[in-house]
């Protein structure tokens, strides 16, 4: 049977799908901009990081508390390595506006997997306490380094989508470490942060060796406009936002759910140390569900949904974890606050780049917002551990709910976060290149005009 007829490209009468620009010099959809080599690399390294890293989660309060401490000792932990990262910060930005972001990485990674190992030959609890803090360091020297990267190299008009592709091989690692992680800790709870060092190396190892040549001219054309202070992202509503966010989810999926989510596993439902990193896993899982989509839904419906959505969900869910009672439930909990945080993730990074643009260097702009999260992780696992074990009324149940109300909160700072409607999106088809945030066109050029935040922003 014949087919229909070919209608040519530039007929009038063929439709465009949403999101296609069409005319003179536009770039359709099928012609998608392709994510820069030096990101994939960053993403493949982030894969094997991520591997390591749930070997380590499931088993670290287990760990902590074989030398006989109670639950907020053992949240302690958990928080000691996002503490340092919080304290070292600001030394990480200015390290990277100084050395540049690829040496900055690798010492970064091999700081933490020194720093991993050691913990394999703790002695004490006040040891592994000491060799977890120091991983804190080399921790944010890496991950203010590939924020910036990214930052600086993803074209404006796919932004979502490379925050997104960035946590998706993140999360990926993360579903099956933890599983491993589980099954390794029968071996002994030493031998998973032995294995964590050597996938550190091979990381470190793939970004030295692929990234070797890369060249130093996008970082000279980065520092071609002064760079955007701390002072002047703040006067900007969607940073305040991303910091809110930020500091609620460090507080919820970096915190609460690696100190007391497995302990939850374990002291309330008896289902021991297997099923508390599967459901680590189960959370990684929902989050790497929510990410095949949210990266691109932030580049095309906005950033303010896409987060406000993800906080609700998450929030929700993790009031509800506290009352589960059974695995099952439990598990399907898991998965939903991880979708929860899936969508919110690519969206509120995306944000900070509309903030930052690709032309201003924007090192500490970054590291205050990876602190807002360290904070968040550093408070969560400790007062609510203080909820369970020093309130006369406190519960794991009570611990949750402090968590979901917080998200709450946070929801509240975005829906009151204005600034965000007028450069929230570069792909939408009502948006026009001159609407494009930070003076950037859909297809990824500077615009001769001032940029967002050079209208009304006062100078450093």
């Amino acid at each position: 049977m014949a087919g229909f007829p070919r209608i040519p490209k530039n007929s009038p009468f063929r439709i465009s799908r949403p999101g296609r620009r069409t005319g003179d010099g536009a770039t359709p959809v099928e012609e998608r901009q392709r994510i820069p080599r030096e990101i994939r690399v960053l993403i493949a390294a982030a894969f094997v990081i991520a591997i390591g890293f749930g070997l380590v989660a499931p088993i670290l309060p287990q760990f902590a508390q074989s030398f006989d401490v109670g639950v907020t000792a053992s949240a302690v932990i958990v928080s000691a390595f996002a503490f340092t990262r919080l304290v070292f910060a600001p030394a990480g930005g200015r390290l990277v506006e100084r050395l540049g972001e690829r040496p900055v990485y690798i010492v970064g990674l091999l700081i933490v997997a020194l720093s991993t190992a050691a913990c394999a030959f703790a002695a004490d609890y006040w040891q592994l306490l000491v060799f977890r803090a120091l991983g804190g360091i080399g921790s944010t020297m890496f991950t203010v380094s590939a924020m910036g990267l990214i930052v600086r190299l993803a074209p404006p008009a796919i932004r979502g989508r490379v925050s997104g592709a960035y946590a998706t091989a993140f999360l990926l690692g993360s579903i099956g470490g933890p599983i491993v992680g589980g099954l390794l800790a029968r071996f002994g709870l030493r031998v998973p942060f032995l294995v964590y060092a050597a996938a550190l190396l091979v990381a470190s190892a793939v970004v030295f060796f692929q990234l070797k040549d890369t060249s130093l001219s996008e970082r000279k054309a980065a520092r071609s406009k002064p760079a955007l202070t701390v002072r002047e992202a703040l006067t900007d509503s969607g940073y305040r936002a991303a910091l809110a966010s930020s500091f609620t989810n460090g507080w919820s999926s970096f915190g609460v759910r690696m100190a007391l989510v497995p302990l939850f596993a374990d002291a309330v439902l008896g289902a021991g140390t297997e099923i508390a990193g599967i459901s680590l896993a189960f959370f990684a899982a929902g989050t790497a569900l929510a990410l095949t989509v949210s990266g691109g839904l932030a580049d095309s419906l906005g950033r303010r949904p896409l987060v406000i959505t993800g906080l609700l969900v998450n929030g929700a869910a993790m009031i509800a974890l506290g009352f589960s009672g059974n695995v099952p439930v439990f598990l399907a909990l898991c998965v939903v606050a991880g979708i929860g945080t899936g969508l919110l993730n690519p969206a509120q990074q995306a944000a900070v780049a509309d903030v930052i643009g690709n032309d201003r260097s924007g090192g500490r702009v970054l590291a205050t917002f990876q602190m807002s999260s360290d904070f968040g992780a550093i408070l969560g696992p400790i007062l609510a551990g203080l909820i369970i074990d020093q309130l006369p009324f406190g519960s794991f149940a009570l611990a949750f709910t402090v968590t979901g109300v917080l998200a709450a909160l946070a929801a509240v700072v975005w829906t009151l976060s204005r600034e965000t409607l007028s450069r929230e999106t570069l792909s939408r088809p009502d948006r026009t290149p001159a609407a494009a945030p930070d003076g950037d066109d859909p297809a990824g050029r500077r615009s001769s005009g001032p940029s967002t935040e050079e209208q009304g922003t006062p100078g450093s």
